[in-house]
């Protein structure tokens, strides 16, 4: 269970300590009212729980509770001993902390945290959420974006030298994107090293082969999922996405045809991250339908 909350502060995140469903320990922010409607946040792979900008505090603020969690091997959550960052892993997890939330969560998921949570909400009967906000990711994904993505987090084993460093990196991979001034956000999703250089913040044994999820290999899953979601859902793409295609998303929203969908422009497949306002927009919109 999550440990007792404290009084809410406003704007200021309280640290809950959550259970994965073999009892690793994953850390989350919390913000808003513990009472109310809890928003469980999950990030893609190889971010972090920051990933959300200030979506969470957004969400909190119109009334919800909401809750962004590192995942199993992410962040400040435990690593696995057994190196097991299988899709099911996720999956289970999912189940486990939505049972911790003292009511069923809205899930909003971003790629590993979007599979995870479409394959969690479709495979349970009855069901495990209120509502589900898939972000940048359906069951048909382009193979050229997900290689892209897998060939930046395997870059620069060795890590960096420095924040900066680090920042060049990223600014190179999303040219999209504006470099930021402020280079604080970006040093929360990398840890220092006893060497003195800066590595990303998750476990590298989330990329060895046999160890961690590889795109793709659960598609006929997801589809089977989309097919038997019945909850209030909502796709969000990045219009700028080399991993979700239009033709990906009209083929979810033939697999779910309750489905809404928001095509968020000027964002690519890290749709919170570049345009953080227009995401937040599009999934308060849909919240507020909700209720």
């Amino acid at each position: 269970m999550a440990e007792p909350a404290a009084p809410p502060t406003p704007g200021d995140p309280r640290l809950l300590r959550l259970r994965s469903h073999d009892d690793l320990e994953l850390v989350a922010d919390a913000w808003g009212d513990p009472a109310q409607p809890p928003v469980l946040l999950l990030h893609g792979g190889g971010q972090t729980r920051f990933a959300w900008g200030d979506t969470a505090r957004d969400v909190a603020a119109d009334g919800w509770h909401a809750v962004s969690m590192d995942m199993r091997g992410h962040g400040e959550s435990a690593w696995d001993p057994h190196k097991d960052y299988g899709v099911d892993a996720f999956v289970d997890d999912v189940r486990a902390v939505a049972e911790q939330l003292g009511a069923p969560p809205v899930l909003v998921g971003a790629s590993l945290g979007g599979i995870a949570s479409l394959i969690a909400e479709g495979e349970s009967h009855p069901a495990l959420a209120a509502a589900l906000v898939l972000v940048d990711i359906a069951p048909r994904i382009e193979a050229e974006g997900a290689l892209r993505i897998i060939q930046f987090m395997q870059g620069k084993p060795q890590g960096f030298a420095s924040v900066e460093e680090a920042a060049d990196a990223v600014a190179a991979y999303l040219p999209h994107r504006q470099r930021p001034r402020d280079l604080s956000g970006l040093e929360r999703n990398l840890r220092r090293m006893p060497d003195g250089r800066w590595r990303w913040h998750w476990d590298p044994a989330f990329l060895e082969p046999g160890h961690g999820p590889r795109p793709g290999q659960d598609t006929d899953r997801m589809r089977a999922a989309a097919r038997k979601l019945s909850v209030p859902t909502l796709l969000v793409r990045g219009r700028l996405s080399d991993l979700l295609s239009e033709e990906g998303a009209r083929e979810f929203l033939a697999l779910a045809p309750h489905a809404r969908f928001a095509d968020v422009s000027d964002a690519g497949h890290m749709v919170a991250g570049d345009r953080n306002d227009r995401f937040t927009a599009a999934v308060l919109g849909f919240l507020r339908e909700l209720r």
